[in-house]
């Protein structure tokens, strides 16, 4: 986390947004010392939790299928 100064930041402002958005930095942007603002890189959400994997999995064969391999419960 950074902190830097009002003056300083309006000076710098466009630099200071690159390095929040390329090294996932937060900075504390401060008058006369005390904190009042905060920069934090944008990071998208999905809009809805449910369904948000969807397309993500990919099904190799029958799930309901034998497999070949022999269990520990099947040996003898």
């Amino acid at each position: 986390m950074i902190q830097i100064s009002a003056g300083e930041f309006k000076a710098k402002c466009l630099k200071l947004m690159d390095l929040a958005e390329q090294k996932h930095e937060t900075i504390v942007i401060t008058k006369r010392g005390a904190p009042v603002a905060k920069l934090v890189p944008y990071e998208e959400s999905p809009s809805q939790l449910f369904g948000f994997l969807k397309g993500s999995v990919v099904i190799k064969g029958d799930l309901l299928e034998p497999i070949e391999e022999a269990w520990d419960a099947e040996a003898p």
